[in-house]
């Protein structure tokens, strides 16, 4: 083992500041990009949408001509992956590894650092253990008969076939079951088996923000009763005109699938805010339930605590 980790060691350095939604990110990696010349690449699967800002808690920003490239500029500091993808696009783990992994070589050729910041735990994992992801292809008639079955029933052929991923997949959204259950019946593994780690790119450091359950609850409740108030409805709705299907990857996540059924005047605003709010506590609670399995995230429940680590890690030898 020692050979493996002086060989990680001469990998170039690359942080990551991960947590639950709501926890502080965004505000933690832009302090930690100005201290440490850093770029950011985002690790959100909703941000990378573009027109959906309020909803994805994106930071305002604006995109302007670097170098050769355009980038998405927040507070003077390169953001990557972040507010590119039209909302009828889906973007998959895979091309988040291989871009991530682009962007990483990027900055390190500018001479800055790598700093992965996001929640989106299947993203995170891909990159940091290098995974290879098989590509298994979608059947159109299996999927259109598990399009068929009630999520109810999806979710438990799937713990069938694989109760690891029932763990952390969110239940309430039908694609992401199907993908999982096509992923199974179609190679004849599990899901979560699929993903053979590949040999390490880069030298990370992942941290994670550490908030006790009741302040992120807390944390998550005000966020979304700012983002009402910042017209996240108004957003939405505005999305439905331009006619995104409610089944497209971007509408069916949270933040937004929880106006359907206002939208279609089955339920009051009000619950669809106490839905949306319940949605963000589940989906936290999912997180933190991935994060914590990986040993290696160092918590930090203070930004100066994470401050110190990556110092230590950007000078150490």
């Amino acid at each position: 083992m020692h050979n493996d980790h002086q060989k990680n060691k001469e990998l170039p350095k690359v942080v990551v500041l991960l947590g639950p939604t709501a926890c502080g990110k965004t505000g933690w990696g832009l302090k930690l990009a100005e201290k440490f010349a850093g770029e950011i690449i985002s690790a959100d699967s909703r941000q990378v949408y573009k027109k959906m800002d309020v909803g994805t808690a994106k930071a305002r920003g604006g995109w302007r001509w670097n170098g050769l490239r355009r980038t998405y500029f927040v507070e003077g500091i390169p953001h990557h992956l972040m507010d590119f993808l039209d909302p009828s696009k889906v973007f998959t783990v895979a091309e988040f590894r291989d871009k991530a992994i682009k962007y990483i070589k990027i900055t390190l050729e500018n001479g800055r650092l790598p700093i992965i910041v996001g929640g989106t735990a299947l993203y995170i994992q891909a990159l940091v253990d290098n995974w290879q992801i098989p590509r298994v292809v979608a059947n159109k008639k299996l999927r259109e008969s598990l399009e068929n079955k009630s999520n109810e029933e999806l979710v438990n052929w799937l713990n069938r076939f694989d109760p690891d991923t029932v763990l952390v997949i969110d239940q309430k959204n039908k694609r992401r079951l199907i993908r999982a259950l096509e992923v199974c019946i179609i190679s004849g593994q599990p899901f979560s088996k699929q993903r053979l780690v590949g040999e390490p790119l880069f030298n990370f450091l992942q941290i994670g923000i550490d908030v006790p359950k009741e302040v992120l609850h807390e944390k998550i409740d005000k966020r979304l009763d700012k983002m009402m108030a910042e017209g996240l409805v108004k957003e939405a709705e505005s999305l439905v005109k331009q006619k995104y299907d409610w089944n497209l990857p971007s509408m069916s996540g949270i933040g937004y699938r929880e106006f359907k059924d206002y939208f279609a005047g089955k339920i009051s605003l009000e619950e669809a805010l106490k839905k949306l709010k319940q949605d963000n506590h589940n989906y936290a609670k999912r997180q933190m339930t991935w994060f914590k399995r990986d040993k290696r995230v160092k918590w930090c429940g203070e930004y100066e605590e994470a401050e110190s680590l990556v110092n230590d890690f950007v000078n150490s030898k």
